[in-house]
C-alpha cells in the first residue's frame, strides 16, 4: 500500500523527533570532566585492615582456605584473562592484644572472638607462639608483598591494669600510670619479639585506640584516656624507643569520631591536632623523637547527612594543614549504621559497597586522607564490618568474598603508595550521585569513577597540557568483581556503568 505525502511527512517529523530526543538524552549521559596534573594535594601512603578477632582463628584454617584469603587481601597478582586476585592491601594492621584470652571467662568478654591472646602471659613470661593465626597472616601480608605494618594496641596488657581487666570498671583510664615503664617496655619487647620471630618489623605503633569512649561494657578490650594521660603514654614509650634503639614510629590520634581531631571546645579529650601538636599545648609531644608526623582518626558518626559528610572532612583537613608538615590517615571504619544504612547484617552485595566507595572518595578528597584503613578484614559476624567473610568457626568453613573488597580495591589494587591527588573538576549538578578522584604516579593516571545511580555514564575526560593515548578500566558491580571491562585509546567517552566502581587506568 502506497502511503499518502501527508502521512510520509508525519513519520519523518516524529522520526526527527525521536531521533533528536535520543541525541539528547545521549548527550545528557557525557559528563565532561577536567584532569590537571599540575594542582596536586596530598601523597597517597596506603590502603590497609586490621588482623582483629577473627584472623586468630582464621589463620588456623588448612592450608587452601587461608591462603585464599591472603590472596584476596594482599595478592598483586592477574591471572592469565587479566583478572587481579586480590585488592593490593599495602598496611597491615597487627593486633597487639591484652591478654583477655588467657583469663579466659574470668575476662568478663562474653565471646572469645572478641577476647585477644598477648604474647606476654599472665605469669609474666612471654610466649612467642601464643598468636599463631595473627602471625600466620602477618607473614603472609609480607609474603605478599605488604611493606608496612602497624601494632595497634586497645588496652594495655591486664598486667598493666587497675582492675586487671582488659576493659574500664569506671569508664575512666584503665592504666596503672605506675606501670607505665612496664607499659612501655612491653612494647620494646613486643617489637623485639616479632622482629625476632617473623623477621618483620613493625613500621608503626599505635599505643591507643579511640581513647573518647568509656570502655565500659565489656564487650570487648578497651581503654579510654584524656588527651594529658595520652601524653604521658606518648611520652613513655618514646623514652623506651629511645634507649633500646627502636626505630618504629609513634602514631598517635586514632581518635573515635573526626570532630574530635579539631574540636577546640573539647581540649580534655578533643582538638587533638592541636593538642598533640600545637608547640603552645601542655601536650604537646610534636618534637619527640620517635612520634610519627601524622594524626588518624575514624570516620564513624560522621556520614550522613550529606552536608556534614562535607563539613566534618573539611574541618579535619584545615586543622591539619595548620601543622607544618603532618599528615592525616584514617584509621579505621566499619559500617557502625547512620540515616542511610545500617550495620546490622551481613551484606555481600553492591549496597554497602557503593556505601563505602562513596565514604573512601569523601575521605580523600575532602580531609587529604594520606591513608584509608578498614576495620576488619577478616569477619565472622552478621555485620557489615568485614571485606572477607568466614563462618564462626575455629577450624574450617567456607570463606565469602564481598562486593565491598572488590570495591576497596578499585582504590588499593591500583593507587601506588607515594600517588599524588590531582584536581578533579566535574559539573556541579552531576556530583550528586557521581564521585570521581584522580592521581597521578611517575606520568600514569588513576581515576575512581563511583556511579551510585541507576543510570551508566560516560565520561569525557580532558587531561590538561596532556593527551592519554592507552586507556583501560576496571569494573565492580553487581556482574563483575574488579574485572577487566574496557579498553581505549583515548578518555573521550569512558563508560560507567551504573552503580558502579571504575577504576580508569591512563597514560
Amino acid at each position: 500500500m502506497i502511503k499518502s505525502h501527508q502521512q510520509t511527512c508525519g513519520i519523518l517529523f516524529w522520526l526527527a523527533v525521536f531521533l533528536s530526543c535520543s541525541t539528547a538524552r545521549a548527550q545528557q549521559n557525557i559528563i565532561k570532566v577536567e584532569i590537571d596534573p599540575a594542582i596536586q594535594f596530598q601523597t597517597m601512603e596506603g590502603f590497609g585492615a586490621s588482623d582483629a578477632w577473627s584472623c586468630q582463628f582464621a589463620g588456623l584454617w588448612p592450608d587452601e582456605k587461608r591462603n585464599k584469603m591472603a590472596d584476596l587481601l594482599f595478592s598483586t597478582q592477574f591471572t592469565k584473562t587479566g583478572q587481579p586476585i586480590g585488592i593490593g592491601l599495602n598496611m597491615w594492621r597487627f593486633n597487639i592484644g591484652a591478654g583477655s584470652t588467657e583469663q579466659g571467662e574470668a575476662s568478663n568478654i562474653k565471646d572469645e572472638w572478641r577476647r585477644q591472646p598477648a604474647f606476654l602471659q599472665i605469669d609474666g613470661n612471654y610466649d612467642w607462639n601464643a598468636l599463631p593465626g595473627q602471625t600466620w597472616f602477618l607473614k603472609a601480608a609480607k609474603a605478599r608483598g605488604v611493606k608496612q605494618f602497624i601494632g595497634f594496641v586497645n588496652s594495655p596488657n591486664v598486667r598493666f591494669t587497675k582492675n586487671g581487666k582488659s576493659y574500664s570498671t569506671d569508664g575512666l583510664c584503665n592504666l596503672d600510670f605506675g606501670k607505665l615503664e612496664d607499659f612501655s617496655a612491653d612494647m620494646v619487647n613486643t617489637i623485639n619479639g616479632i622482629k625476632k620471630t617473623t623477621g618483620i618489623t613493625l613500621n608503626y605503633l599505635s599505643p591507643a585506640n579511640e581513647p573518647q569512649w568509656k570502655w565500659n561494657e565489656h564487650n570487648q578490650e578497651g581503654c579510654p584516656y584524656n588527651n594529658a594521660e595520652l601524653a604521658s603514654i606518648y611520652k613513655g614509650i618514646n623514652t623506651a624507643f629511645s634507649k633500646n634503639g627502636i626505630k618504629t614510629k609513634i602514631q598517635i590520634g586514632e581518635a573515635g569520631q573526626l570532630d574530635y581531631l579539631y574540636d577546640n571546645g573539647n581540649t580534655v579529650k578533643g582538638n587533638q591536632v592541636a593538642q598533640f601538636f600545637d608547640i603552645a599545648s601542655p601536650n604537646y609531644v610534636g618534637n619527640l623523637s620517635h612520634i610519627d608526623q601524622s594524626i588518624s582518626g575514624h570516620s564513624y558518626f560522621t556520614t550522613s547527612p550529606k552536608e556534614k559528610l562535607i563539613e566534618v572532612r573539611e574541618k579535619t583537613a584545615m586543622a591539619v594543614s595548620k601543622i607544618k608538615g603532618l599528615r592525616y590517615w584514617m584509621s579505621e571504619y566499619c559500617v557502625l549504621g547512620d540515616d542511610s544504612l545500617k550495620g546490622d547484617k551481613r551484606d555481600l552485595g553492591m549496597k554497602t559497597a557503593l556505601f563505602i566507595a562513596k565514604l573512601i572518595h569523601h575521605d580523600l578528597v575532602f580531609s587529604n586522607a594520606s591513608s584509608w584503613q578498614w576495620w576488619l578484614a577478616i569477619s565472622s559476624g552478621d555485620y557489615k564490618d568485614g571485606l572477607v567473610y568466614i563462618d564462626k568457626n575455629k577450624t574450617d568453613g567456607q570463606v565469602y568474598e564481598s562486593k565491598l573488597l572488590w570495591a576497596f580495591g578499585n582504590y588499593s589494587r591500583f593507587i601506588p603508595v607515594g600517588s599524588k591527588r590531582i584536581q578533579v573538576e566535574m559539573p556541579e549538578e552531576k556530583t550528586s550521585q557521581l564521585y570521581i578522584s584522580s592521581y597521578v604516579n611517575n606520568k600514569k593516571l588513576v581515576t575512581v569513577a563511583v556511579n551510585t545511580s541507576q543510570n551508566d555514564i560516560d565520561l569525557d575526560i580532558a587531561v590538561k597540557n596532556d593527551t592519554q593515548h592507552s586507556v583501560k578500566t576496571y569494573v565492580t558491580s553487581d556482574e563483575y568483581n574488579l574485572k577487566p571491562y574496557k579498553e581505549y585509546k583515548n578518555t573521550s567517552k569512558i563508560h560507567i556503568p551504573a552503580k558502579s566502581v571504575t577504576t580508569i587506568l591512563s597514560d
